[in-house]
């Protein structure tokens, strides 16, 4: 009896080492949103108060911020617009990732399939005894099993590198 008692609570202890980190990305209450929150650039004093823009109602201001512009830019690249050409530089990256066709809908086709996925998948997984990760739950038999892959592989004679043990 005292073996049993002793595993319950071993048990209900490491229950509550349990880390969900960025994978519960839902919120579990109605406290504030971190992630709502941008801090603003600081203000700058003009050389010329005489010399300023007019107001653009309705614009950007110098102040606020420009997260997808200015993350690309930190990492060296140059943000332009989604419907220019493509730069010669990557032409033959374009080309060969387009060899089998271009779907002009792909994103909003897999937003579609992934939220019918999601739907079907949402039927009864809320009666659950212990809880789990919501991503690994809906997307158990999407996942690959590299061992059985490889060989899946090897068999019809593509070369693949050495698996990592399990």
């Amino acid at each position: 009896m005292r073996i049993i008692a002793c595993a319950l609570i071993a048990v209900t202890f490491l229950a509550a080492c349990e880390n969900n980190g960025l994978r519960q990305v839902t919120s579990r209450g109605d406290g504030p949103d971190e992630f709502i929150v941008v801090p603003s650039k600081p203000l700058e004093e003009p050389t010329s108060f005489t010399a300023l823009p007019a107001p653009t109602p309705g614009g950007i201001n110098r102040t606020d911020q420009l997260p997808l512009q200015e993350s690309v830019e930190k990492l060296g690249g140059q943000r332009g617009s989604p419907t220019a050409p493509i730069p010669a530089r990557d032409a033959a990256l374009v080309n060969r990732a387009s060899r089998f066709g271009v779907d002009p809908g792909i994103r909003a086709s897999l937003a579609e399939q992934d939220a019918e996925f999601r739907r079907r998948q949402s039927r009864l997984t809320q009666i659950r005894l212990f809880p789990e990760d919501l991503y690994n739950r809906a997307y158990r038999r999407e996942a690959l099993d590299p061992g059985r892959t490889a060989q899946i592989y090897r068999r019809a004679g593509v070369p693949t590198p050495t698996a990592p043990p399990r």
